[in-house]
């Protein structure tokens, strides 16, 4: 008869812990600055202890958890952060928070104001949008003669539109939604293609082509054989061949090509809602003497403190008969220790984005005194060593992040790179070479472009040896075409 026995055995043990705290440090390193204002602003509604502090109470309040000040580049005895430690997480962060020493050093904010209804327009009527191209299409559609059933296709046309301008869907499925015969639906379609703009609702790109032929005026036989029967030779600019072929002269074919590259291959890309969104750079590299200072870039971010309003709630509630933790109490306590996580979080961030910088501008000063030519070949090991901290730390700071400098506006990981070896010995950094070939080719004469194999020989004589599939792998990286595609005739 099998017996059971209990016992006790302590066991000694190592184990790696995310908690919250590390994983909050974690996720506010790799957030770019305008993901990690929207982060902000969404724990300021959740959290109602958080609350933004302005500009002018900023120097007289002492409860703001902030960064260290950054002095401006005059200041040449600057030294920043002897030494910021990696963020570890450390603690459970479930410390009891001294009440008494935070009441005590809080300064009685004064009275807030809120301005009236009706003071002040309704934001609602400030807003504007640019017109989308379905929205363009549409008005041309109402304003035309059309019968009830061809209103009806038409507006299955227009909304089968990608942001282009082309044709998603069959005639066929159109039909289908509609319950129409398909030679009536594209009857509709090619009064949908007289519409502005040019080209728009065609199916291909060669339909596109054609349509725009047709609108320019009179129609350009040779235009329209070229784009009909030899659109592929038009794309490796095979003339000769296309010359033969129609039996007309070397001239009147490029003729006609000039006339095609005018035309608009995306005839809808110009009612795309996308544009052109401007950098806010979250470090500032200023050249002082010799030496170059980092500044980081605090304007726009929302700098908090715990509301004074609960300051005054747990005030009254210690004042009171019992001061047994009730349920309200519990609640203040967890958010105000959720506050003080995030406000120092962010300061470490801060620190940590300061310190690889620094580290950067370091490795990389011949760069910024010099050019590109001068970028040293740098890997991520090379930064973590120099500033002690692990590679993941500098992998999620880099990303996202952007650098003003004398040079220009730079993502963070622009300044890192492989190395190739120059036949001097000498190291040189990937992205020096990409620009040499970048000049290399905008110096070239366009009637006779330089061939991969003729850019390695002239790479070679400046002491770069790299092999001809290497320039052609950068060649692409760069969306630079191959010679036989670059040469001009006109």
């Amino acid at each position: 008869m099998a017996t059971f026995e209990l016992r006790q055995n302590l066991k000694l043990s190592q184990q790696l812990i995310m908690t919250p705290q590390l994983q909050q440090a974690i996720k506010l390193l790799q957030l770019s600055r305008l993901e990690l204002v929207d982060m902000i602003a969404q724990e300021m509604e959740e959290n109602p202890l958080l609350e933004e502090i302005s500009q002018d109470e900023y120097p007289e309040d002492k409860a703001v958890v902030q960064t260290e000040e950054i002095p401006s580049d005059e200041d040449a005895d600057y030294k920043a952060h002897e030494h910021t430690e990696e963020l570890t997480g450390e603690g459970d962060g479930k410390a009891e928070f001294d009440w008494d020493n935070y009441l005590e050093d809080y300064v009685t904010q004064g009275p807030v104001y809120s301005r009236k209804d009706g003071e002040a327009p309704n934001w609602e009527n400030m807003l504007t949008k640019k017109a989308s191209l379905t929205d363009h299409l549409m008005w041309q559609l109402t304003l035309s003669r059309f019968s009830e059933d061809e209103f009806k296709v038409g507006e299955q046309i227009i909304g089968n539109l990608d942001q282009n301008g082309y044709l998603n869907a069959t005639l066929e499925e159109i039909a289908e939604q509609v319950k129409l015969d398909v030679v009536f639906v594209e009857m509709v379609l090619g009064k949908v293609q007289d519409f502005d703009p040019s080209g728009v609702a065609a199916r291909n790109l060669q339909e596109c082509l054609l349509i725009q032929n047709r609108t320019m005026g009179e129609s350009n036989p040779l235009v329209e054989a070229i784009i009909r029967d030899h659109l592929k030779d038009l794309e490796v600019k095979n003339y000769n061949y296309i010359s033969r072929k129609l039996k007309v002269s070397i001239q009147d074919v490029l003729d006609a090509v000039l006339l095609i590259s005018v035309m608009d291959p995306r005839p809808g890309s110009i009612y795309n809602d996308e544009s052109a969104q401007s950098i806010i750079p979250d470090v500032f590299v200023f050249k002082s003497g010799d030496e170059y200072k980092v500044v980081l870039n605090e304007d726009g971010f929302p700098r908090l403190r715990i509301s004074n309003f609960y300051k005054e709630m747990m005030g009254n509630a210690r004042s009171g008969a019992s001061r047994s933790e009730d349920a309200g109490r519990k609640y203040i306590r967890e958010k105000v220790q959720s506050a003080t996580w995030l406000i120092k979080g962010i300061q470490q961030r801060q620190k940590t984005i300061f310190r690889i910088t620094e580290s950067i501008v370091r490795f990389q000063k011949d760069f910024f005194d010099k050019g590109i030519q001068y970028l040293k070949p740098l890997v991520l090991r090379d930064i973590a060593d120099d500033v002690e901290m692990h590679e993941s730390t500098i992998s999620r700071v880099v990303t996202n992040k952007y650098m003003y400098s004398p040079r220009g506006i730079f993502e963070l990981k622009y300044f890192f790179s492989s190395s190739i070896q120059k036949t001097s010995g000498d190291t040189i950094a990937s992205k020096s070479v990409k620009d040499s070939i970048r000049k290399i080719i905008g110096g070239e004469n366009p009637k006779k472009p330089h061939s991969d194999s003729e850019i390695v020989d002239i790479l070679k004589a400046s002491g770069i040896s790299i092999a001809r599939r290497t320039v052609a792998k950068y060649r692409e990286m760069m969306g630079i075409l191959p010679s036989s595609r670059r040469k001009k005739y006109f």
